[in-house]
């Protein structure tokens, strides 16, 4: 079987040539690149991946167009800052030499994240399991703004393989502050705005602290440490503007409601 491994980029210049790298074992790799401004694209292209370029359009939009552009059917998706561990590349090479063992239509794979230079297994952050390998005749990912996921046909036979995605997440604290207040925070409000999910002050109020009891608690966040707690507590901090944007959201004027001309 000829599996395509499908990466979408942006400015990764500094993390794009493990990714493709991680990927050598694969029948083509395809780098969607949303016009990058640095060498993200020919480095790609250096370590012999197909880039094609396509201004953005959304993570699920960015992602379906890679899949449809694919030269194969199978794919398996890969994000800039992910790479396959040793032990999946081995896995993904004993399915890609004996077809008859793939029993499914796709595969959910455990992804292991990296924080402040370890790996993070509590918290609500492993296995973290992500539908990444898959017939693309059986399921396509689903256009949300925010939290991409590959939705499968319905009669679709989904297992799961071993071992493990890295994911190596954030670069530092400014880094992550910066993504949860340009990115996560108000894509997850707008998703939830159009979806009619409401939110309150008090919503607002306690959507931190609930979040940090938790991650940190709950899910045992605290195990790892110092990089646990910083997590939860950004988790928190994700928590509170989400749901303050969406409370914007909720009370704003509509912008199109025309004013009647003074007399």
């Amino acid at each position: 079987m000829k599996i395509s491994v499908c990466i979408i980029a942006f400015n990764e210049e500094n993390k794009i040539a493990e990714a493709v790298e991680s990927a050598s074992w694969a029948d083509e790799i395809l780098v969607v690149d949303s016009e990058s401004t640095d060498r993200t694209k020919a480095i790609a292209e250096s370590l012999g991946a197909r880039v094609l370029t396509k201004k953005w359009a959304g993570f699920a939009r960015q992602k379906q167009y890679a899949a449809d552009c694919a030269a194969n059917d199978w794919i398996f998706s890969l994000d800039a800052d992910e790479r396959l561990s040793p032990k999946l590349k081995n896995e993904m090479l004993r399915l890609k030499g004996s077809p008859e063992n793939i029993l499914a239509d796709g595969y959910r794979i455990p992804r292991l994240s990296f924080y402040m230079n370890r790996p993070i297994r509590h918290g609500g952050w492993y296995p973290d399991w992500q539908l990444r390998f898959f017939n693309r005749r059986r399921g396509k990912w689903k256009d949300v703004l925010i939290h991409e996921s590959i939705e499968m046909d319905a009669t679709a036979k989904i297992e799961k393989l071993n071992s493990d995605i890295l994911h190596h997440t954030v670069e530092n604290a400014a880094h992550h502050h910066r993504m949860i207040g340009t990115r996560y925070a108000p894509l997850a409000a707008e998703q939830m705005f159009a979806r009619g999910k409401k939110t309150s002050a008090f919503k607002v109020a306690v959507a931190g602290s609930t979040t940090f009891l938790q991650n940190y608690i709950l899910k045992g966040g605290f195990l790892d440490g110092f990089a646990g707690f910083c997590i939860a507590r950004f988790a928190a901090h994700h928590a509170f503007l989400k749901h303050l944007l969406l409370w914007e959201l909720q009370n704003k004027s509509p912008e199109s409601k025309v004013q009647s001309p003074k007399s």
